[in-house]
């Protein structure tokens, strides 16, 4: 289980999340939803070991890893992809799903990553780069699927995407899923992530203004308030 507690952070003097309480228990899929500027990715970051938090805990299963640098966390457990995909650009996408094999073999890893993206099997040579938005986003997702991280920190996964790439994305998620890992899912479509999910929370200016189940979040008053009517895609 990730649980985030009494959690602080910003850059530098600017504070931008404000005392944010968050559980996502083993195996189930949380959706942190808010207008952009809210702090959704910050919070990811700051869970990942990328922004400094100045009070608060993260916990994984338990144990406290706020003080852990990043790379000590994804040995942990934790894996963030990032808005933007957050690949290696000049990395063949071979090299780039070898980074995440841990203990397995690199043909093992390539060979589940095309199983998931069939779209990615003949350009594992091929720099990463130079792939369409899409597939950079199948190897940024591909990348925690042959991970062995319990929880998965994904920001904006849909953004930019023809819808059959965000339907072929979300199968991935499915999987993770099904694999028994725990998800953070940071969604500007809302209504997609709505379909996935087990619990939702708003942030609004950075601090935690809704908490619930996904169905409460559909009323109209919820996406008034917080989400815009931009979100319902």
């Amino acid at each position: 289980m990730l649980r985030i507690e009494n959690l602080h952070a910003g850059y530098g003097t600017v504070e931008v999340l404000r005392g944010i309480d968050l559980r996502v228990p083993h195996g189930s899929a949380v959706a942190l939803l808010g207008a952009n500027g809210a702090g959704k990715s910050t919070l990811l970051k700051a869970v990942a070991g990328l922004v400094r938090h100045s009070t608060g805990h993260v916990l994984l299963d338990g144990e406290r890893i706020d003080r852990a640098s990043a790379q000590a966390r994804s040995r942990l457990g934790i894996c963030l992809v990032p808005e933007g995909r957050g690949i290696f650009r000049d990395l063949t996408v071979e090299e780039n799903l070898a980074m995440f094999a841990g203990n397995r073999s690199v043909k093992d890893v390539v060979e589940q990553s095309a199983e998931y993206f069939p779209a990615l099997r003949g350009r594992m040579t091929q720099q990463a780069g130079r792939l369409s938005g899409g597939q950079q986003q199948m190897v940024a997702v591909s990348r925690a699927l042959v991970s062995e991280a319990k929880v998965i920190l994904a920001d904006e996964l849909s953004v930019g995407l023809a819808p059959v790439i965000v339907d072929e994305i979300y199968e991935a998620v499915a999987v993770l899923r099904a694999q028994g890992r725990s998800l953070l899912i940071v969604e500007q479509y809302v209504d997609r992530a709505l379909e996935v999910v087990d619990d939702i929370y708003i942030l609004h200016k950075g601090r935690l203004v809704f908490v619930g189940d996904p169905d409460l979040a559909r009323s109209q008053q919820v996406f008034d308030a917080y989400l815009g009517a931009e979100a319902h895609v």
